[in-house]
This record gives C-alpha cells, sequence and structure tokens, in this order.
C-alpha cells in the first residue's frame, strides 16, 4: 500500500492553520472563557502563549501520527471516497470522545455544549479536509 507523505503533511499543515483561526479570531474568546482564563488578564495570556510552543510540537506530531492512520484507512476502505471514511471515523470515535468529555466536565450544560460544539465542530471541518486531500492526493 503506497502511502502519500506529502499529503499527510499538508493535511497536518493544515490543521495547524485551521487551529489558529478557529482558536482564535472565530471562537478564541469564547474559548478562553471555557478554559476559566480571563482574556482581559494580560499576563496569565502572556504565560500561556509563551508555554504553547511545546505543546503546538506534540499536537502537530500528534497528528501527523493521526494522518498517516487515516491514510491507511482511506486506502484500505476503497468503496468509500477519502471524506466519507473521514466522515465514519468522525461519526464513530471522534465526535463521540469529544461528546463523552464535554459531558462530564464539570460545568453549566450551557458551557458543555458549546466546548463540544467548538471541539466537534472543528474536528468536522479537519475530518472533511483530510479526507479530501488524503482521497485526492494520497
Amino acid at each position: 500500500m503506497e502511502i502519500n507523505f506529502l499529503a499527510i503533511l499538508a493535511a497536518a499543515v493544515f490543521s495547524m492553520i485551521l487551529g489558529a483561526i478557529w482558536y482564535g479570531p472565530l471562537f478564541g474568546k469564547q474559548w478562553v472563557e471555557l478554559m476559566g482564563m480571563d482574556p482581559k488578564d494580560k499576563k496569565a495570556m502572556k504565560k500561556m502563549q509563551k508555554e504553547a510552543g511545546k505543546l503546538y510540537f506534540i499536537q502537530f506530531i500528534l497528528v501527523l501520527f493521526q494522518v498517516f492512520v487515516l491514510s491507511f484507512y482511506i486506502k484500505g476502505w476503497e468503496e468509500a471516497s477519502g471524506i466519507e471514511n473521514a466522515l465514519w471515523i468522525w461519526a464513530a470515535f471522534i465526535m463521540p470522545t469529544i461528546a463523552g468529555s464535554a459531558m462530564w466536565a464539570n460545568a453549566t450544560d450551557k458551557m458543555k455544549m458549546t466546548k463540544f460544539m467548538i471541539q466537534a465542530g472543528y474536528q468536522l471541518v479537519l475530518f472533511v479536509v483530510f479526507g479530501f486531500i488524503l482521497g485526492m492526493w494520497g
């Protein structure tokens, strides 16, 4: 089975760009508040940003692995497109995991739902694009 490592790298880079937009201008303020931080506390925000570099690196490695495994899955199920494969994985594994994490959080129902929608929405967009990249280019 031939795997296109350039497609895997492109998908992983896309995930970092989407994450910067999703958790920045789109939902950044809501996300920071959900995490219990005050966006007006500049000192705490700078500390968080300073410590984030290592986490971004780890996240990138994890996404590379995630896309690598997804590429094998897509190659193995030839009857479904890359996007169909990615949607099945999102619906069966990603979304329920995020839902469980949100449901059992010590937060109000509104905060749980907001956290779920932000995270599950991000992963849905991400996996659709992963499926597209790997299906067309992988």
